[in-house]
Parts: C-alpha cells; sequence; structure tokens
C-alpha cells in the first residue's frame, strides 16, 4: 500500500503523532481514568441505569471516537445534563410498568443512544452542525444550572439514606421533608465524607485523584466492618465485556418502529445538547491551541460514539468540557490519552465484584458535586455585567427546566435562543455619529436630537434590513430628521454592520430616500460591500441616488460633506479618528 493510502487511514485526531507526546499522553490518560471512572458511575445513577452502564460510555463510545472524530482532546463518554435529559425522557414516555434501575430502563436508554446516533449522522450528511450555535451561551449556561439543581435534587434522597423519588421538584423535596425521620445517618456519614474529601482534595492538591481514593476507602470500610447491612450498597454488578445486539431484540415483546418513534422525541433533545456542548468544547480547545476544528467529523464521531453505545448496552454520551480541561490541565496532547484511560476503564468492568460493597451515598456525594459544578455561578455574573437581557433569559432558561424538567427545558432552551435571534434583528442597536470633546467622531446611541454634524446625521443599524424591521428602521431614522438641531442637509447610512436588504425592505428603504430628498437633503451611504451594493443595484436602489454619494467608507463621507459644508466642522476635527461603535450595554 503506498504511503499516501495509509496515511488517510491514520485516524484524523492522531494525524502527525510525534513519540514524544507519549508518555505526557500516558500519565494524562491515567489521570483522566482517576476521575472519569467514578464520575460515570455515578453519571449512571442519574440516568437509572446499573453501575456498569457508565463504565461502558468510556470504553467503546470513547475508541470509536477517538478514531473517528477529529478533535485532539475533546473527551467523549457519559455527561450529567444528557443523562439528566435521558432520565426525563424516559419517565416522560407513559410505557406501562417502565420503573428506574431496571432492565426495561435500559433498553430504553439503549435505543435513544441509537437514535440519537442516527440523528447526528443525518445531521453531518446535511453539514448541520451549526445547529449547535443556536443555542446562545447565555441558554446553555442557564440549562445546565437548570439541570445541576434537579440532578443535585435526585441525589439527596441517597446522600440521606432514604429511598429516591420521582415527579416534580415540589414533590421530590416534599417527599424529603416528610421522611427526615428516617435518615440513615451511616449514609449521612459517607455522604459528609466524600464532599469534604473532594471540596478538600480539588482545592488544596487539585491532581490528586480524590474520587478513586474515596470508592476505594468507602469499600474497604464496609467490607471490614461489615457495614453492608447498615447502609445501602451498590450490590451485586454484572461486570465484563458489554454484550452487543438490538436493545430488547426484534422479536416479539422487542424493540420496533413504534418504540423508535417515542424514542426519537428524548432522542432530538439529546443531540440538540450535544451539538452545542460538543461543538463548543471542540471549538474552543481547538482556538487556545492554535487548530482548525472540524465540527462536522466530530458529529461523525459523536455519531458513531452514540451508535455503538447503544448496541453495546449503555446510554448516550457527549463530550465533556470539564474533563477535556482537565486533559488540557494534565498536559494531554491527542486521543491517545483518552484511549489510555478507555484501557484503563476496561480493566475495571473485570473486577465489578469490589463495587457491590460501594455505598450509594458516595456515589451521590459525587454526582452532587458534579451538578454543582454545572451551575456556572461565574458565568452569570459575567453575563449580568454585560447584558442584562441575556442575564434574564439565562435564569428563565434555568427556572424552566427546574420547573417542568430537563425535556422541556431543551425545547424551551432552543425556542428561546431563536427569539432571541429574531429579537435582536427585530430591535438592534442605532447608532448616530457624534463627536467627542477632542473633536474625535465617535458613535453614540441614537437618541431624537441627535445629529453628526450641524445638517449631517450618520445614522448606523447594526442588521441586515429585512421585512419585520425595515418600518422600525425608517421610523428611527425620520424621527432623527425631524427632532434634528439643525435642519438636515445629509443623511449618511453606515451600511459597514449591513449584509442584505430584502424585497420588502428594499421598497421601504426607496421610500424613505424620496422622504428624505423631499425635504431638500441628501441621502448617502457609507461602507457599502460588494455584495450589498449589487444587491441595492438589482432592487434599483442605487437609482435613485446621486453616484457621488455613494463612498466606500464612512471616513470618505465625512470629508465630502465637509468639502460641502467647510463652516459645520467643529475646531480640531478629525475624519480619520473614528471610534468604533460602543460596546452594547445591559437593558
Amino acid at each position: 500500500m503506498k504511503r499516501g493510502a495509509l496515511t488517510r487511514l491514520i485516524p484524523p485526531a492522531l494525524a502527525g503523532y510525534q513519540r514524544s507526546w507519549l508518555r505526557a499522553d500516558l500519565v494524562a490518560g491515567c489521570t483522566l481514568a482517576a476521575v472519569a471512572i467514578p464520575e460515570s458511575m455515578g453519571y449512571s445513577a442519574i440516568a437509572h441505569v446499573p453501575v456498569v452502564a457508565g463504565l461502558y460510555t468510556i470504553i467503546l463510545p470513547t475508541i470509536v471516537f477517538a478514531l473517528i472524530g477529529s478533535s485532539r482532546l475533546m473527551v467523549v463518554g457519559a455527561d450529567s445534563a444528557t443523562a439528566a435529559l435521558l432520565a426525563s425522557g424516559i419517565a416522560g414516555l407513559g410505557v406501562a410498568g417502565l420503573v428506574p434501575d431496571s432492565q426495561a430502563w435500559l433498553q430504553w436508554a439503549c435505543l435513544i443512544a441509537i437514535v440519537t446516533g442516527g440523528l447526528l449522522a443525518v445531521a453531518r450528511l446535511l453539514r448541520l452542525g451549526f445547529l449547535g450555535d443556536f443555542l446562545s451561551t447565555s441558554v446553555l449556561i442557564g440549562f445546565l444550572a437548570g439541570t445541576g439543581v434537579t440532578v443535585m435534587t435526585g441525589q439527596v434522597p441517597a446522600m440521606l439514606g432514604l429511598s429516591s423519588t420521582d415527579g416534580s421538584i415540589w414533590s421530590r423535596w416534599w417527599a424529603i421533608l416528610t421522611h427526615l425521620g428516617d435518615i440513615n445517618w451511616g449514609a449521612v456519614g459517607f455522604a459528609a465524607v466524600t464532599l469534604v474529601a473532594l471540596l478538600a482534595g480539588g482545592r488544596l492538591m487539585p491532581r490528586f485523584p480524590a474520587a478513586v481514593v474515596v470508592v476505594i476507602g468507602s469499600i474497604v470500610a464496609v467490607a471490614a466492618f461489615g457495614w453492608s447491612a447498615h447502609v445501602p450498597v451498590v450490590g451485586s454488578v454484572h461486570g465484563g465485556l458489554p454484550s452487543f445486539g438490538w436493545p430488547g431484540g426484534m422479536g416479539s415483546g422487542g424493540m420496533g418502529l413504534g418504540e423508535i418513534a417515542k424514542a426519537t422525541t428524548v432522542a432530538f433533545g439529546c443531540a440538540l445538547v450535544i451539538l452545542a456542548q460538543s461543538a463548543a468544547t471542540a471549538r474552543s480547545f481547538a482556538q487556545r491551541h492554535g487548530q482548525n476544528a472540524d465540527i462536522n467529523r466530530d458529529v461523525l464521531g459523536l455519531s458513531g460514539a452514540n451508535l455503538v453505545a447503544g448496541f453495546s448496552g449503555t446510554f448516550v454520551v457527549n463530550g465533556s468540557p470539564t474533563k477535556t480541561q482537565l486533559l488540557d490541565d494534565q498536559r494531554g496532547r491527542t486521543q491517545v490519552a483518552n484511549l489510555t484511560m478507555a484501557v484503563i476503564a476496561l480493566l475495571v468492568v473485570f473486577a465489578t465484584g469490589v463495587l457491590a460493597r460501594l455505598p450509594h451515598a458516595v456515589l451521590a456525594a459525587i454526582v452532587f458535586l458534579i451538578a454543582l459544578r454545572l451551575i456556572d455561578v461565574h458565568g452569570f455574573v459575567r453575563i449580568w455585567r454585560v447584558r442584562r437581557v441575556e442575564f434574564g433569559i439565562a435564569v428563565l432558561t434555568a427556572v424552566i427546566v427546574v420547573v417542568f424538567g430537563v425535556q422541556v427545558g431543551i425545547v424551551a432552551s432552543m425556542v428561546v435562543s431563536l427569539l432571541e435571534l429574531v429579537r435582536r434583528q427585530y430591535r438592534p442597536e442605532r447608532f448616530v455619529l457624534g463627536v467627542s470633546g477632542g473633536g474625535r467622531p465617535r458613535y453614540e446611541s441614537a437618541t431624537p436630537g441627535s445629529q453628526s454634524l450641524p445638517g449631517l446625521i450618520v445614522f448606523r443599524y447594526d442588521a441586515e434590513l429585512f421585512y419585520a424591521n425595515a418600518g422600525r428602521f425608517s421610523d428611527d431614522v425620520m424621527h432623527l430628521v425631524k427632532q434634528a438641531p439643525d435642519p438636515v442637509r445629509w443623511l449618511v447610512l453606515d451600511a459597514s454592520a449591513m449584509t442584505d436588504v430584502d424585497y420588502s425592505a428594499s421598497t421601504v428603504l426607496t421610500d424613505l430616500i424620496g422622504y428624505i430628498h423631499s425635504r431638500g437633503a441628501h441621502f448617502a451611504l457609507a461602507g457599502v460591500d460588494p455584495e450589498l451594493q449589487q444587491t441595492l443595484r438589482t432592487d434599483g436602489i442605487l437609482a435613485e441616488l446621486n453616484p457621488d454619494h455613494i463612498f466606500a467608507s464612512l471616513e470618505d463621507a465625512l470629508r465630502a460633506y465637509l468639502q460641502a459644508h467647510p463652516e459645520s466642522a467643529p475646531p480640531g476635527y478629525d475624519p480619520s479618528a473614528l471610534d468604533l461603535p460602543p460596546e452594547t450595554r445591559g437593558q
């Protein structure tokens, strides 16, 4: 086989691999395994599937993504957001007799993983990786925070040694409060030690595998002191290699087209979260290391990872930003580190007998802290400082997830993101070029009575013009012209932020030009790119203007106005010293 053909067989994430990277990848992979193994076991508790299913998510799915995906670092495995969405979705399917932690529940989880993989394959085929961008950062922060609160609530009963409850968040807390007399103080002790050890370890020794030490220590303590009868434990765990096959079989009682249709309602939400979270993770870490992110290739890798997850007896997998950050902190270079983690996890599944004595409270405490990390307090603070509207959207999304569930939350998150996109296009930022004290031109928020110079208004509209916002645009310009301190001689539209004008907007723009001309003023354009200029020519708008009033830049437009009306220039006015529009403020 020729060298070029061999090169094409090398996985994209391993292309150009250097031998000097091997040691760092192996060490990073071992550290990653120490964190990912107990976390994956915890995620299985969120999804209400056997513990070993959590371990399976970081074996074959991780290997498949490493061989297909393009991201050099992104860690693929079980994830708290998709695990919570999965559990909420299965509970909402309304299947008679379906209860959490049962074999039937696991079969549904496997089917949803397969359907999710299929949806991601379609997304890759249609190059729909960009759909992940329709969940804005503020919405994603709110969604993850709401998921965190929901997951934390679900772990409190196990940390107190109580039976888990289903239903709304209010009914769950009511069940907890009304059963405080049944608290198992042994479970509380294990949970408290776990929380203290993980919090102290994370603060004092960030690279120390505190979770592994706590898991092993609790198992040893239960075995040594015979506490299995006094503290709820995981119990018998079926280990070994995963079995392959279609969930539930295809025969009588198996899962067919009806079940696939039901699974799709949950899988769609999972696929959307995967697209958003994985795309953001892969892109951010690629940019950090000066690499290009091939999101569509990663979508293909995630499709394969979810398909193999479903066929091998486990649940939906996703790209994990927290574990990817850990891998980056440990100086991991490529997917070899993730393959190392998968090998270590494979060894662990052959020793699942010792997990039988693992207290449920320990797993619940680990998951509780994982969920706590989903609440990005600093993210909320940053949004509050930059844009209050988006802060409100983040809080609203979190409340929807907590009150109505994760499945409703993901749909609401997408709708809210799209509504915010429409709102920002419908009511974009509007600026008028003003003058600073030193004669420096600068953009200021457009308010009635604003003008750029005596007789001149330079108006900037930070959005495309289309049928929905064209009327508001025209009204804004006319109000500025009518309320200008001096009679307007020139109205200059700074079109540098516009990329398109649709047919409806072109008719409105034509009427506006006629209105300006009827007042004895000139309508001018500045900063029109060639594509927009061609659109305006086709729509006949340029024919309404004097060719001398179409300028390549705003600086050229200002100089032309000053040449025609030199008396309007204030002392020290410098058209070449333009400030960009001010940073968007919260409302």
